[in-house]
């Protein structure tokens, strides 16, 4: 995974682009670390996406990411979301199935279980909620970006934090390649 991070006064904002597509919303990882001696409040509110063209892209909100994947949410969703939920939360990003296992185990689980439920409860369990970070805390989780467009990523551009009483700007080039 790439990733970039800046640190002012203490406080470092990292992010990452997440390489699944889930319907029409591209997500970001994104870490802030409190390494101040004030105590802060982070919010998926804090972050936008300004694409090359200027448009601006405010993260889209849990509830609504939710409602969405309740309503129409694809047997691929599923199968990306618990995937993207397992590797972020159980960091099993380097496993590798051998014996067919994996496949039979994301077929059931996208067959049996109500489709929209599945996707929007590890859609709700990876989301970046607000946090109150005392010094010395951090959090973590996936803010989600519109993107109606051909394209699979966010694109060129730039992602704004403005967080922690700081401003941090990330540049992105074509396929939200970080420099």
């Amino acid at each position: 995974m790439e990733y970039e991070a800046l640190t002012k006064d203490g406080i470092t904002v990292m992010f990452a682009p997440l390489p699944p597509r889930i319907k029409e919303y591209s997500i970001l990882q994104v870490t802030v670390t409190n390494g101040s001696l004030v105590s802060w409040t982070v919010k998926p509110s804090d972050f936008s996406f300004v694409r090359q063209d200027g448009v601006q892209l405010p993260p889209v909100s849990a509830d609504e990411v939710v409602e969405s994947l309740l309503q129409k949410a694809s047997r691929t969703d599923v199968i990306k979301l618990q995937l993207l939920y397992e590797n972020t939360i159980y960091a099993l990003s380097n496993f590798r199935s051998t014996n067919g296992y994996e496949q039979r185990r994301e077929a059931a689980m996208a067959q049996f279980v109500n489709r929209g439920f599945t996707a929007a409860a590890a859609a709700s369990a990876i989301t970046l909620v607000p946090t109150k970070l005392k010094p010395g805390d951090s959090t973590d989780g996936a803010v989600f970006f519109e993107n109606r467009t051909k394209e699979k990523t966010l694109g060129a551009g730039r992602l704004i934090a403005h967080t922690c009483g700081q401003t941090f700007i990330f540049e992105t080039y074509q396929e939200l390649k970080i420099r």
